[in-house]
């Protein structure tokens, strides 16, 4: 891996932040345990999946390379949210839910998500070596409990995946920084740190967010263009804060419950 040195790694904090995959490579170097965020809607739906019983293989993009893998791993691969329509599975958490309850996926079933935010930044850290975990506001509490637990005082690297510009430039998105900074409150709660102050700018942000999440999450500008796309329904799963009690981690090439 490359990454930016000097003060970009953050090295004097325990607890460290920042965005995309620049950033991630920036802030992982010698941490214990990398944690991507990304809340509408990679590592919520990885949440949802592993809730019930699937395995979820990261994949940087949706191609005919992601149809190959999937297939030479017995698994799902997800399409678009408009090709999957009503019955098929894609980036939607929805759709997950409702493949694994009708047994499409189901127990022991595995999953291809691919994405370009926190799927291409979960599956670069991994192949590097890093352990990694999914986080969405779904498992706030689990994950820093394990996270504690695995990384004791080491460090941990928190990464907001964010989204894409046109021309493939990150846009930091800001239901990202309100997850991370949840995980980064959570973490100080259970006695980590001490934070960088990029990560306690996110507590910050999480902090002023309010009680309504739906709220929140549908008046930003991510969560508009899920709503203009007609997918509006989506974010009262990424809003259910602490429902899931399970870590999803990045074991070899896939997710699955630690």
């Amino acid at each position: 891996m490359t990454a930016a040195g000097g003060p970009y790694r953050q090295s004097a904090s325990t607890i460290r932040f920042d965005w995309g995959m620049p950033g991630a490579l920036a802030v992982v170097e010698g941490a214990a345990v990398a944690v991507v965020v990304d809340v509408l809607s990679f590592t919520t739906s990885v949440s949802v999946a592993i809730d019930s019983g699937v395995e979820v293989f990261p994949y940087r993009f949706r191609d005919a390379s992601a149809a190959a893998f999937a297939a030479t791993r017995g698994a799902v691969l997800a399409v678009g949210r408009r090709e999957a329509g009503t019955s098929g599975v894609s980036l939607s958490p929805l759709s997950v839910r409702a493949a694994a309850a009708d047994g499409v996926l189901g127990g022991g079933g595995k999953l291809v998500l691919p994405s370009p935010n926190g799927s291409a930044i979960a599956r670069q850290l991994g192949e590097a070596g890093v352990p990694v975990v999914g986080a969405s506001l779904r498992n706030v509490k689990a994950v820093a409990t394990w996270v504690r637990s695995a990384a004791g005082r080491r460090p941990v690297a928190v990464v907001a995946a964010g989204e894409r510009w046109p021309g493939d430039l990150l846009r930091p998105a800001v239901e990202d920084l309100w997850g991370a900074g949840a995980v980064i409150q959570a973490l100080l709660d259970a006695g980590s740190g001490p934070a960088s102050p990029e990560a306690l700018a996110a507590v910050a942000a999480y902090r002023d967010l309010g009680r309504s999440l739906v709220r929140a999450l549908s008046s930003c500008a991510s969560g508009q263009e899920l709503i203009a796309d007609g997918y509006g329904d989506e974010i009262a799963v990424a809003a259910e804060l602490d429902r899931s009690s399970r870590v999803p981690v990045l074991q070899g090439e896939s997710f699955r419950a630690a």
